[in-house]
């Protein structure tokens, strides 16, 4: 996969997004020291509001700003318009504490959240879409921006018609549209980004080369099929696609995970850093899933639930995140920073941009909160909850620390 940094905007229309990300982050993890485990579901508005915090401020915050980047680099075309990003992130930011406080104490605010929101989201599909359009020639990573951004519209349109239905402006049934909601976004959008991403992070940090596509290219098909028939189980209430599109998700992640690993066998050199390691840690959440998933199709347990959407969100998602941010940071940095002096004067290595001691703090701390808080969440526990959260949270801390650190190394 060709990679030029040719294309590449400046890094101070990147910054915010991972400055913002990581902020919202640390929020949503102290917003969990509120939840009593022992009576929470996955409609209690508690439950709704952290969803969207982390999902809208932490994890669309920073991929928008990680796309703004690799988009126009992988593509090797300019963005269509560029300052619009200037833009998504102010609005992002407003629409996510609308929702937020919106889901906890006022639900008229939603609407309102909800538009913002909606046009922050419009702004950057119309853009990355525009941006395609420029390239003649599609290959695998284009599709799945594609996909992942036919996705996300169509479940901006699923989650407007929620929040003016949760205000009362309109009667829809609401817990039939989440799960289009949740699938277009998590699924559709969340995890084929993540998919289509990987093909170009992964062997570029590796330096992998000479492996097969064709579990990633099956998965990305078989992915799609299964957000499909969730969202159409959802619109007409049937409960055979409904579990169709479960069972076809597990299939999807499972042969993604066999790509990862083709991907690593294939390796010249992996560096036992905070980056492989929070790789191993997310993917070691990712098989947790699919057994969870293989189970909870078999035993439906409330409980159960829960803790594969904490896995899927505390353990998958974040560190694979956060661990990009230790490896994409770093390098934007020197790039833009020390790049020209290159043959003018000493400049330094990459990996004296990370504060290993530190990130190795805060990989321990989060990973041991993860777990122990999953615990907490399946035997109703709200004192191990609790011990859990109180390690995330301090992992928190020195993730944004570790985050301002890189952004303002001078060498």
């Amino acid at each position: 996969m060709a990679i030029s940094q040719d294309f590449a905007p400046p890094f101070k229309l990147i910054a915010p997004y991972f400055i913002i990300g990581i902020s919202f982050f640390v929020i949503s993890v102290a917003l969990l020291f509120g939840f009593d485990i022992a009576n929470l579901t996955s409609m209690n508005n508690n439950t709704l509001s952290w969803v969207h915090i982390f999902l809208l401020g932490f994890v669309m915050m920073v991929i928008f700003g990680a796309m703004a980047q690799l988009v126009p680099v992988v593509l090797e075309v300019g963005h269509f318009a560029v300052d619009l990003y200037y833009v998504i992130y102010p609005l992002l930011l407003i629409g996510t504490i609308l929702m937020g406080y919106g889901f906890l104490a006022t639900p008229a605010l939603l609407p309102y959240g909800g538009i913002v929101v909606l046009i922050a989201l419009l702004i950057f599909v119309f853009e990355t879409f525009l941006t395609i359009k420029k390239v003649k020639k599609f290959n695998l990573v284009m599709i799945s921006v594609l996909l992942a951004n036919t996705f996300l519209f169509l479940g901006l349109i699923f989650g407007i018609l929620m929040a003016l239905g949760y205000a009362g402006s309109i009667n829809v049934d609401i817990v039939n549209l989440l799960k289009a909601h949740i699938y277009l976004v998590l699924a559709g959008y969340v995890g084929i980004t993540i998919m289509g991403m990987s093909l170009v992070l992964l062997p570029m940090f590796w330096l992998s080369h000479s492996f097969s596509w064709k579990p990633v290219k099956l998965a990305l098909g078989v992915m799609s099929s299964s957000v499909i028939l969730v969202m159409f189980s959802s619109l007409f209430k049937n409960h055979t696609l409904e579990y169709m599109g479960y069972i076809l998700t597990l299939v999807a992640l499972g042969l993604y995970f066999y790509q990862i690993y083709i991907i690593y066998k294939k390796r010249v050199r992996v560096d036992n850093d905070i980056y492989f390691r929070s790789l191993l840690f997310s993917y070691g959440s990712l098989v947790s899933v699919l057994i969870m998933g293989v189970v909870y199709l078999i035993h439906p347990l409330p409980q159960l639930l829960l803790t594969i959407g904490w896995m899927l969100f505390l353990g998958y998602i974040t560190f694979i995140i956060n661990g990009h941010l230790y490896k994409i940071v770093p390098f934007l940095v020197w790039y833009q920073r020390f790049s020209p002096f290159i043959g003018k004067r000493k400049v330094p290595m990459l990996a004296d941009m990370v504060p290993v001691k530190s990130a190795k703090l805060q990989f321990i701390l989060s990973g041991v909160g993860v777990i122990v808080a999953a615990f907490g969440i399946f035997f109703r526990s709200n004192e191990i909850f609790k011990a859990g959260i109180s390690f995330l949270f301090v992992g928190s801390i020195f993730m944004i620390k570790d985050l301002l650190y890189m952004i303002n190394f001078k060498g």
